[in-house]
């Protein structure tokens, strides 16, 4: 199987564009240089699995998406569209997904790292 290094960066510039990033705040928020963001954009690096991971958390996206250009499960995800309440029965989730939508990605990334710091003193 061939990996298509300029249709991955195709799929994370169209990704970040949707989102309203610049180049500039997506590598600040996922801890890049912008530099390295456009070469990966263009196709002209590989990048390792932890920016990988990183990469698809803040982009709202799959890895089968961002390396294949499919979704098999047809997941949705937060910014996916107004319809995302339909999936959720319990009000207590609905609260939370409206309030993550109205989140920019830096915020998200913030509550995510707020999550990971108090998860563990949680599930004791």
């Amino acid at each position: 199987m061939i990996i298509d290094n300029k249709a991955i960066g195709q799929r994370i510039r169209e990704k970040r564009k949707c989102l309203h990033l610049t180049r500039e705040e997506f590598a600040e928020i996922i801890g890049l240089s912008d530099y390295y963001i456009g070469q990966l954009e263009r196709g002209e690096r590989q990048m390792s699995l932890p920016v990988l991971v990183k990469i698809t958390n803040c982009l709202h996206m799959s890895l089968d998406y961002l390396i294949f250009g499919k979704n098999p499960n047809n997941s949705s995800y937060i910014h996916d569209g107004p319809n995302i309440y339909e999936t959720y029965e319990n009000t207590k989730d609905k609260e939370i997904i409206y309030l993550l939508q109205e989140c920019s990605p830096k915020e998200l990334e913030l509550i995510k790292k707020l999550i990971r710091t108090i998860l563990p003193y949680v599930s004791k």
